[in-house]
């Protein structure tokens, strides 16, 4: 799969698109997600054109990777869900119900959360 420079966070990344921004670095983006699934729910997205976890390990630099990951240590901090407790959650591919085809972090948080896999059908 090839990245599409056209998808949502590519455009909020050019500034094409206006987002509310909590922490930007030179790595990552965070922001919320415009369909909170919990009190505290917010994206990180690392700035380049990754398409999922696996690709982002796969192509990203040592550097990237370090930054990403320092990125969502910070803005969980940022958002006061550490101590109470907190999910990252990453989707990738169709089965996991990836909305965006550009690598991302859900941190979701505020509330006690529940199982992470819904019963199966």
């Amino acid at each position: 799969m090839t990245y599409d420079d056209n998808n949502i966070f590519a455009k909020i990344l050019r500034g094409e698109l206006p987002t509310k921004k909590i922490y930007e670095d030179e790595y990552a983006l965070a922001f919320p997600d415009i369909s909170p699934q919990a009190p505290v729910h917010v994206l990180v997205i690392p700035k380049g054109k990754y398409i999922s976890a696996t690709d982002f390990g796969a192509k990203a630099s040592p550097t990237e990777i370090t930054g990403f990951y320092r990125a969502l240590s910070h803005v969980a901090k940022l958002l006061n869900v550490e101590a109470s407790g907190y999910r990252i959650i990453c989707n990738a591919g169709p089965d996991s119900q990836q909305m965006v085809p550009h690598f991302h972090a859900h941190i979701l948080g505020g509330r006690k959360m529940g199982h992470i896999l819904a019963p199966k059908d």
